[in-house]
């Protein structure tokens, strides 16, 4: 955007851009979110910046007015697949806390020198000044949303004493950490001692509803559980086993509940829980873009903010995905139930709330688990069962690497290179794992009915011709295709006794790879359907 049009965005006050630029003022000192609602400064006082790490390091504090921490994160770092953004998506899953800028810059093939000045030059920020930035809105997020201890509430964002907690804290917010929880605001009889519930924002509209339904319908049993509006899971993280549950509250707000057994990964959770429900996504630039061509325009008026969901565990999700194939979704559902049955780690972190969801007391299995004893367990085509296991022993032992941080067309290579693993598996990774917004499936069974049904064409190749037009919404495109392949109506797609009479994504409809997509030499199960392909 050009310097007129983000100041024309803060004069409109317009909240769609909170997150995707922060407003300096040189006459007061601090930044803004675009929608900070103080009388607009003038052109000449204005400095606007990618992040709210550059603001800091050009010497300005965060406005204690409309708080551009809170704001959700860009959308343009799922949208990007360059050097820049793969570094922002690792810095927010807290690589740099746990390997260094070394570590970070290894991941991204570059020397930390190069790295620094690379992001420097394009965000006004290094690597160290991101990840401090990233601490700094950990820290906001828990004084106001928890009653944690000053000193738990360092740890737990990342710091390493209490004095760079406290230093930090002033120099970005210019106040003192106490004061940062003073302000916050409580509802009497809400809050539980040590609790750590929060707030995630998020740019609405929002699909809660076919989001649940998804989560629901892939639920694997001892590890996850969901309700209509409610789906919690365990969760192996760098410092131990944690458990988290996503939920709306009845103000429409997403909200996050945790335990954790290392404070320390909650920054890392947080990042992976709103990357599972695509939270940084902006829905309405995406619905405006797919509803200018007039036979999607009825599927974006019938569900609009569509997301697509994300991974909470990118090595978790290749699994799901290639046991699922070609099997239906209940079929998947039994047999990952039994996998994580037979080599899951049990824990006992979920809060007995005496519902009706299901106990998450079980970890998924480990990739050396599943790599040393998966033959005993996994059942199907023994080809598939082969491809499986040689897939969790490359992740096991580092030959096959899968992250957030990946490039895509890399990460597509590596994986088409696994026996038993062709480009509907790889795209579809591509897509949970990278959050990228551009993947399209024209060879998956759900996709093309969902076309058929939209009045586009139902071969795989004229649908792939007519939805590049839809680019870079392509992933997007597919979710609604997706959506619009379900029946009318269906019933408790989860399998929890939660009904639900509405078309869900991923709920109700066939959406396998077509045969001819999956290089397998398994032979051809054929139920048009896959665990993890949103049907």
């Amino acid at each position: 955007m050009t310097f007129d049009e983000r100041y024309s965005v803060i004069r409109s006050r317009d909240p769609r851009f909170d997150g995707q630029f922060v407003t300096a003022v040189s006459s007061t000192g601090i930044y803004c979110r675009p929608s900070c609602p103080a009388r607009t400064p003038k052109p000449s006082n204005v400095s606007f910046y990618a992040t709210s790490a550059a603001a800091h390091e050009a010497g300005y504090r965060a406005c204690k007015r409309c708080l551009p921490e809170a704001a959700p994160g860009s959308p343009e770092w799922d949208l990007r697949g360059d050097t820049t953004a793969r570094a922002m998506r690792l810095i927010a899953d807290g690589v740099v806390e746990r390997e260094g800028v070394p570590g970070l810059a290894r991941r991204l093939g570059y020397s930390p020198r190069h790295l620094t000045r690379l992001l420097t030059a394009e965000l006004g920020a290094g690597p160290l000044a991101l990840s401090r930035a990233h601490r700094a809105h950990t820290a906001r997020m828990l004084l106001v949303g928890t009653d944690l201890p000053a000193a738990d509430v360092a740890f737990s964002a990342g710091f390493s004493s209490i004095r760079q907690f406290n230093d930090t804290v002033r120099e970005v917010f210019g106040m003192p950490p106490l004061d940062i929880r003073a302000r916050r605001r409580r509802t009497p009889g809400a809050e539980t001692p040590g609790a750590i519930d929060l707030v995630l924002p998020y740019r609405g509209p929002l699909d809660a509803d076919g989001l649940f339904a998804w989560m629901g319908a892939r639920a694997v049993h001892g590890v996850e559980a969901a309700t209509a509006s409610s789906f919690a899971r365990t969760l192996r993280l760098a410092g131990g086993a944690a458990w988290f549950e996503l939920r709306l509250d009845e103000v429409g707000r997403v909200r996050l509940r945790a335990r954790l057994t290392n404070l320390g990964d909650l920054s890392t959770l947080v990042t992976r829980a709103r990357r599972l429900f695509d939270l940084d996504a902006d829905p309405i630039a995406v619905d405006n873009a797919l509803a200018r061509h007039p036979e999607l325009a009825p599927l974006v008026a019938q569900v609009p903010g569509i997301r697509v969901p994300g991974a909470a565990d990118p090595h978790e999700m290749l699994v799901r995905a290639m046991v699922g194939q070609q099997i239906t979704v209940a079929a998947a559902r039994t047999a990952l139930t039994a996998l994580t049955e037979a080599l899951g780690e049990r824990v006992a972190l979920a809060p007995d709330d005496g519902g009706d969801l299901a106990p998450q007391d079980r970890l998924f299995p480990t990739m050396t688990a599943i790599a040393e004893h998966g033959h005993e367990v996994l059942r199907g085509p023994a080809a598939r069962t082969r491809a499986i296991i040689g897939a969790a022993s490359a992740l096991a032992d580092g030959t096959l690497s899968l992250g957030p941080g990946d490039e895509a067309a890399d990460q597509r290579a590596a994986l088409l290179a696994m026996p038993g693993i062709g480009p509907w598996t790889a795209d579809y990774v591509r897509m949970r794992v990278l959050g990228d917004t551009d993947v399209f499936l024209p060879g998956d069974v759900a996709v093309r009915t969902g076309a058929a049904r939209a009045g586009l064409p139902a071969d795989a190749r004229p649908l792939e011709a007519w939805a590049a037009r839809t680019a870079p919404w392509r992933s997007y495109l597919t979710a609604h295709l997706w959506r619009a392949s379900a029946p009318a109506a269906t019933t408790d797609p989860a399998g929890h006794g939660s009904a639900s009479a509405r078309p869900v994504v991923g709920a109700a409809a066939p959406g396998a790879p077509h045969p001819s997509h999956q290089k397998t030499s398994a032979p051809t199960v054929r139920r048009p359907s896959t665990e993890e392909a949103p049907r």
